[in-house]
Parts: structure tokens; C-alpha cells; sequence
């Protein structure tokens, strides 16, 4: 099975409560990816054929020091940012940024042996782990 052109990604009231469209059509996933050291706000935007268009990513850092209120607020910012929006499920191309030394996105990744199957993970933390059929919206948390 080859990797996957486009996910459906569901609008869910879990980790995908800030997916949807945008007023002029554009996809959008508003989400807090996570790895040690780093908590980030991230927004995600593609095109509404799914193609990607821009990572916006925030670092707040390890979360030990997380100062909650400034995370919350970039949240908010970043949301108000969209304008006008339906939450609704996207479909949407994997893809993967760079940032601060991280690889972030929705990233495809190939079996690792034959009994394995193509996988799209949201990362860093790999919190969604997105599996065929594509179409569906199924993941593992």
C-alpha cells in the first residue's frame, strides 16, 4: 500500500476540537503538540483541496515552567487569527516542518516491517496516530 495522499482528520471533542474550515475555504487544525522540553501552539493551514500551505508554531518550553495563561492566550490569538470558522472534519496532505529542532506535523510514516501498515502520526508526542482507510478519521490516541 503506498503512503497516503490525504487524511481525513474529524472534528472531535478530544484532540481534534479545533479542526475545520476558515471562511475563505482554507483548512485549519489548531492543536498543543508536546515532547520533552517543549509545549507548543501549533496551527496548522492548508488549502481547501488539503494541499499544505504554513505551520504557525509557538514554543513555550519545558512543562515544568509552562506559564499556562501566556500558552492560553496564544491559543486564543491564533484562533481569532482564522476569523470566522466551522469546525467540521478536514481532509488534508500529511506533511512535516522543521522547528527549533524538531520535526512537526501530520507525518507519514512507512511500515517498518511487512506486517506493518502506513501510519500518520501527529508529532512531536504522537498523540493521533491516524491508519487506513484514510478516509474515515479512525486514530489511536
Amino acid at each position: 500500500m503506498p503512503a497516503p495522499e490525504r487524511i481525513t482528520v474529524p472534528h472531535d471533542d478530544y484532540h481534534a476540537e479545533h479542526v475545520g474550515r476558515t471562511a475563505d475555504g482554507r483548512q485549519f487544525f489548531l492543536t498543543t503538540p508536546f515532547e520533552p522540553g517543549h509545549e507548543y501552539v501549533a496551527l496548522f493551514l492548508w488549502d481547501a483541496d488539503g494541499t499544505f500551505l504554513e505551520a504557525r508554531i509557538d514554543d513555550f518550553g519545558p512543562r515544568d515552567s509552562l506559564d499556562e495563561l501566556a500558552r492560553r492566550r496564544t491559543f486564543d490569538g491564533r484562533l481569532r487569527e482564522l476569523g470566522e470558522v466551522s469546525y467540521e472534519e478536514i481532509v488534508v496532505a500529511p506533511f512535516s516542518v522543521e522547528e527549533l529542532g524538531s520535526e512537526i506535523g501530520l507525518i507519514a510514516r512507512p511500515p517498518e516491517d511487512a506486517d506493518d501498515e502506513w501510519r500518520v502520526e501527529m508529532m512531536p508526542g504522537n498523540y493521533m496516530s491516524f491508519y487506513a482507510p484514510w478516509d474515515t478519521g479512525d486514530y489511536d490516541t
